[in-house]
């Protein structure tokens, strides 16, 4: 399946000619950068990374070296979600918000070089609630993994068979995506969020979400680092309360991409 799927993702991406890729360094969207790359040449592909204080600096500083090393044409542009009170107020289309503000930084780069956006969403996103996807397919951006058939476990299996460094990279979505939905997010919000992880990545945890409850935060790590977490306490509560937070507990459920939305689905059907 892998292998006719790749083919397949091939065939999209030259029925489209011209993509823009919004380019979070993540697995999906370096795995589609890099095929298009492949399939299209340089010329014809503009891998475009939305910079903002969603963004852990992390990510930002990875995208430019991923871009260095394969030779891809990217560019980096400042958006400001934070701008728009629909996006701060947090409700369960704040998804939504994000992809919009995104398109419209990525649609200036679409229409000078005649060509169509895409985005990494692979068939797994399907089934959560990501109302961004929406907004990107009603401003015309295409998923060329989707149309591909590809999942997350197919994007992995062969980013790891074409030698990309990025196969086993960690999910991360943007910080935004740790506060509960009701919680106002804030600059300040995402400049807790964003210290306490790079706090912990610095300690060697890998697969990991600080969850914000105002002073308190909430850790989740893989089922595998708990014990490693616990042995050292000191040094993972030192890490957290150095970006402000008073509280730090550890979930014992361990690491949930999504988590949140579970809380928001509960919410509306109440």
């Amino acid at each position: 399946m892998p292998d006719v799927a790749l083919d397949a993702l091939r065939d999209s991406l030259r029925s489209l000619e011209r993509v823009v890729v919004a380019f979070s360094g993540g697995a999906d969207s370096a795995f589609l950068a890099y095929v298009a790359h492949d399939a299209l040449g340089p010329s014809a592909v503009h891998a475009v990374t939305a910079v903002s204080p969603s963004l852990a600096p992390e990510e930002r500083a990875d995208c430019e070296a991923l871009a260095r090393e394969w030779g891809l044409r990217w560019t980096a542009v400042h958006t400001d979600e934070l701008a728009d009170p629909a996006y701060s107020a947090n409700d369960g289309q704040r998804c939504y918000h994000c992809k919009a503000t995104l398109m419209d930084a990525l649609a200036p780069f679409a229409s000078t070089e005649d060509a169509v956006v895409v985005l990494g969403v692979n068939v797994d996103d399907l089934g959560d609630h990501r109302p961004g996807q929406h907004a990107a397919a009603e401003r015309g951006a295409r998923f060329p993994l989707v149309e591909a058939g590809l999942t997350k476990a197919d994007v992995r299996a062969v980013s790891r068979r074409l030698g990309l460094r990025t196969w086993d990279k960690p999910a991360a979505a943007c910080l935004a995506s740790r506060v509960p939905y009701g919680t106002e997010v804030t600059l300040g919000v995402l400049s807790s969020v964003a210290r306490a992880e790079s706090g912990l990545r610095a300690l060697g945890f890998r697969q990991l979400r600080v969850r914000h409850y105002g002073d308190l935060a909430r850790i989740e790590l893989d089922g595998d680092d708990l014990d490693a977490a616990v042995a050292r306490r000191d040094e993972v509560v030192a890490a957290v309360r150095a970006a402000g937070y008073t509280y730090v507990t550890l979930d014992l459920e361990g690491f949930r991409s999504g988590n949140l939305n579970h809380a928001l689905a509960g919410r509306e059907t109440s």
